[in-house]
């Protein structure tokens, strides 16, 4: 008896018809594909096959920009919409030094800008998460969109992990184990911006991914987008590194070149990843020339992206002052 083809068929065909008859989604394609995904309505097998396509060929812009509109509107809407200066994604981990960024975003929230910081962790074993993070400096994460609203207005800063904002993309991150790849995924979650913020930051592993950032938010029309080559993946300034980061502002495109800030060429892996060191650093208990130059360098890409400052030496010169004035006692207004 012959079956009729399963509604969401047609996806994995248009993926995966050979050199000469595959082709990308369009973005109106994309979102229905991912609407079908996050209803349910796909099988297991479905759903590796469309994913590991996507790999494989590689996403468009047109791609990215579908999947975000489809899981922007599975997201829960918060009762109330606090300013969002900024939204923060960290999907990525840290293997090799410290997420000293988090020491960024935090000083960025203790001087006027509201902060939203969302993403994942267990995705990618020997990695060190966001969330293990703020654990260990005792600060609180969001178990919804309301609870992030609260803390923003209290303090300038939430994090909210993914399993809590879209528990099915989540559940889609957390495949990597069995497919022993990553999917789009952990691409466009970092483009869902809950809070609809003015300015997004982005930080990618592959130098390739940063027009890829930028094109997809431009054909969501989000206002400005800042992306550039972090650490580990993460929104993280390499000091040692000369940094190139692309900005979309207002449908214009930019692109800058950030000069290294400290001379070794080279930092050593850190071996303990002892995360109390960011609380020591913050109070000043600890002197570490690479995880200092690391938050000041952020934070003035940071100014840049949320137009602070116009120029690269304004910016980092704002930052380190920013730096040096913090509040050593404190890390969130309302902590």
């Amino acid at each position: 008896m012959m079956r009729e083809p399963h509604p969401f068929a047609r996806f994995v065909n248009i993926l995966g018809r050979g050199k000469s008859l595959t082709r990308s989604l369009t973005e109106a394609e994309a979102e229905e594909a991912m609407t079908a995904i996050l209803a349910g309505d796909v099988l297991p097998e479905q759903l590796g096959a469309f994913l590991m396509l996507l790999r494989v060929k590689e996403e468009t812009p047109a791609e990215i920009a579908g999947f975000v509109r489809a899981s922007r509107a599975r997201l829960a809407t918060p009762r109330e919409r606090p300013r969002v200066d900024l939204d923060w994604s960290s999907y990525a981990g840290k293997r090799r030094q410290l997420p000293w960024f988090l020491l960024a975003a935090l000083l960025l929230a203790r001087n006027g800008w509201s902060v939203f910081m969302h993403g994942a962790g267990g995705h990618t074993a020997g990695r060190t998460y966001t969330s293990e993070a703020l654990g260990a400096l005792g600060l609180p994460i969001a178990n919804d969109l309301d609870e992030a609203a609260a803390q923003l207005s209290a303090g300038g800063f939430a994090y909210a992990p993914l399993e809590r904002l879209c528990p099915p993309l989540a559940d889609m991150m957390g495949l990597r184990p069995i497919l022993g790849l990553r999917s789009p995924v952990h691409t466009f979650a970092r483009l869902l911006n809950p809070f609809a913020a003015p300015t997004v930051l982005q930080g990618v592993f592959h130098p390739g991914y940063m027009t890829l950032h930028r094109d997809a938010g431009a054909l969501l029309g989000q206002p400005t987008l800042c992306v550039f080559r972090g650490e580990g993946g993460e929104i993280e300034r390499r000091p040692n590194k000369p940094c190139e980061v692309l900005t979309l502002r207002d449908g214009r495109l930019e692109e800058e070149w950030w000069p290294a800030t400290i001379g070794e060429p080279r930092q050593k892996p850190d071996e303990t990843m002892d995360l109390s060191r960011l609380g020591a650093l913050w109070r000043g208990e600890i002197e570490d020339e690479y995880a200092e130059a690391a938050v000041i360098g952020t934070v003035a890409i940071a100014l840049r992206a949320l137009g602070a400052e116009d120029a690269t030496a304004k910016a980092e010169s704002r930052a380190k002052a920013l730096w040096l004035a913090r509040d050593r006692d404190r890390l969130m207004a309302a902590a």
